[in-house]
């Protein structure tokens, strides 16, 4: 992550909001670390992905991977 000095946004802000809106992402801060970002209007924040929050609420039957029925597959062949 490249973080622009305070300095060098103020002398190239037209620059950094041209490549915010090519969809990059401009860091801005001081002595190299980030204090603010400069990101593009159609920006979206992904939301945080919880990894097993479904755990123990869905049920998988124990004929899931067997064959379908004659009639139903006739059924996708018409």
């Amino acid at each position: 992550m490249e973080v622009v000095s305070m300095h060098q946004a103020k002398s190239s802000l037209s620059q950094l909001v041209s490549k915010a809106k090519r969809g990059e992402t401009v860091y801005i801060g001081a002595y190299g670390k980030a204090q603010a970002k400069i990101v593009s209007v159609d920006y979206e924040e992904k939301p945080e992905r919880k990894i097993g929050v479904l755990a123990g609420k869905l049920q998988i039957p124990d004929d899931f991977d067997e064959s379908l029925p004659e009639d139903v597959l006739a059924e996708f062949n018409q």
